[in-house]
């Protein structure tokens, strides 16, 4: 029986972290439908003519990018649905035609849904040109859709890339900057300048739907979207917070949620274990100045983790430039970095003869890496100081930046932890400066590295367990080997309600479902923050990787 195809609705992404994403998901199993949007980008095909491009990129607010797709220069922005299939054909030749050709009906039947055939004088393919057309039968058809592809031949399969981008309310004057696909005498339209009365995201959602009929007739869908479950303008207007009228936008009523003063339930209640290696951590801790995520989060593992010797140190300072509504953390003004904390850090994990040392950061958006560059000094410093420790780091998104994340890439952690948190339905809910998409997109350039990728999400923010499975199938597909998932804890009233408290069993499910997608390690509990049993976690994931290789 074959698997459902993965239809995901990421919202708005940057080329790159998009073609990074397809990279990734072209090395699994699944086959995946990915639903977006670009910001403004201009793309060159292998066969780009570089005198395609007629203006500065720039001067329209663009970037350029050459890739390794067929064709010549086109163009994305805001307002036109980007479809990339990443999905396994026949390892015949003739079935990258059809592939094309399918893709082709899938638009011209959506373009069909909101324009009269008859009207705009024939929609469909011309003759001697790729993508979908109308007015083919005028002396001035217009190109609507354009469409680039790649293939790889992975066994007795081929491997697609790329896809489809149709104009639905695209800035049109933007396409003056190029000639679009290298042919000069023939113009780009788009489904409002044809009269039709649109929405991007409807659109992306029934060419989403025809695709998959024309790529997969007979296969099982499963969709998840980024999008808002409740359109903005349906969600009341209130003196609420911009975080509950969000919560309210994904399709979760913050007045059901659980009252902070609600007696927790005995799975949640923790028992102190102070002594003298608690004391003398926080001896360590005090005695160098450093900040743990331990206290600055409200972790409920303090006393267990550092009663065992163990603390998660939080580097680039103690304020983070982001104010997600589950997270404890200072949010004030940043203050400058302090060049000493590195070697502070290295100091402290010396002292406590750490085996494994975890190092988290708060979100510095104000500085031009995202704070990369601090967290590779930490690198450095431990490993100059301790070789034989084990170094795991927790990082932000580092505002999506390539280069930054590099630097990180480049120091060579044991492990590289990056949380998505939540499921794809809330993340605008709960964490507003990240993305979905963007997430996975660290996590599999961390892969693409040879690092061992770790991420996190907790429960009890809205979500389904449904929802859970999927996210864990997207990370496993991008070739994350850790996830941790506890429950969320609300730390203040100001902060995003609890939805519910899922019971043990619950987790535990969840972790067998997480295995059993090939993640090789599920720390799945109540109580389960994302440094809770982090070197066993890595040995786990390490021994799985070694196991893999020699077979």
């Amino acid at each position: 029986m074959s698997t459902p195809v993965r239809v995901r609705h990421l919202g708005r992404v940057p080329y790159q972290e998009a073609r990074d994403l397809q990279s990734a998901l072209k090395n699994s199993e699944e086959d995946y439908l990915l639903i977006l949007e670009h910001p403004a980008v201009i793309t060159l095909g292998l066969h780009a003519e570089s005198s395609h491009v007629l203006v500065d990129p720039q001067e329209i607010g663009a970037e350029l990018i050459a890739t390794d797709r067929g064709g010549d220069v086109t163009l994305h922005a805001p307002g036109q649905v980007v479809a990339y299939p990443i999905i396994s054909i026949d390892i015949d030749p003739k079935s990258v035609t059809q592939h094309v050709a399918n893709m082709e009906q899938a638009v011209i039947e959506t373009v069909r849904r909101y324009v009269d055939e008859q009207v705009v004088g024939g929609i469909g393919r011309l003759e001697g040109y790729p993508g979908v057309w109308v007015g083919i039968d005028t002396a001035s058809p217009a190109k609507i859709a354009a469409i680039g592809v790649r293939n790889t031949r992975h066994g007795s399969y081929r491997r697609t890339e790329h896809g489809l981008a149709l104009n639905v309310a695209t800035n049109l004057s933007l396409f003056d900057a190029i000639v679009p696909c290298g042919i000069p005498d023939k113009s780009v339209t788009s489904l409002q300048a044809l009269g039709a009365d649109v929405d991007v995201r409807e659109v992306g959602e029934v060419l989403a739907e025809v695709l998959a009929e024309q790529l997969f007739p007979g296969r099982e869908v499963e969709v998840v979207s980024t999008e808002p479950r409740v359109a903005r303008d349906e969600v009341r207007i209130t003196q609420e917070s911009m975080s509950r009228r969000r919560l309210r936008g994904a399709g979760v009523d913050p007045d059901q949620g659980l009252q902070i003063s609600q007696r927790k339930p005995d799975w949640l209640r923790v028992q102190m274990k102070l002594g003298e290696q608690f004391a003398a951590t926080k001896s360590v801790v005090s005695d160098l100045g450093l900040v743990t995520v331990c206290e600055e989060a409200g972790c409920p593992n303090i006393s267990e983790c550092w009663a065992d010797g163990t603390a998660t140190f939080m580097v680039n300072g103690e304020r983070c430039t982001r104010a997600c509504g589950f997270c404890l953390v200072d949010t004030r003004h940043p203050l400058a970095l302090d060049p000493t904390e590195p070697d502070r850090v290295a100091e402290a994990v010396a002292r406590m003869r750490l085996g494994h040392a975890v190092i988290t950061c708060v979100a510095r958006d104000d500085l031009a890496d995202g704070g990369a560059g601090a967290i590779a000094s930490t690198i450095h410093a431990i490993r100059a100081r301790q070789p034989e420790t084990q170094v795991e780091v927790l990082i932000s998104d580092c505002k999506g930046d390539a280069a930054s994340q590099q630097l990180i890439f480049d120091a060579r952690p044991d492990v590289l932890n990056h949380n998505i948190e939540t499921v794809a339905r809330l993340q605008r809910a709960v964490r507003p400066s990240a993305g979905y998409a963007r997430s996975l997109t660290v996590l599999a350039r961390a892969v693409a590295q040879g690092l061992t990728a770790k991420s996190g999400l907790m429960l009890g923010l809205g979500e389904t367990d449904e929802e859970v499975v999927e996210t864990l199938r997207d990370l496993a597909s991008v070739g994350v080997s850790i996830v941790t998932i506890g429950q969320y804890l609300r730390p203040t009233a100001k902060h995003l309600p609890v939805a519910r408290y899922a019971e043990p069993q619950v987790f535990e499910r969840l972790a067998d479902i997480g295995r059993s997608l090939g993640i090789a390690h599920v720390q799945s509990s109540p109580l389960t923050r994302s440094s809770y049993h982090a070197r066993e976690a890595s040995e786990t994931a390490s021994g799985v990787a070694v196991a893999l290789r020699t077979r």
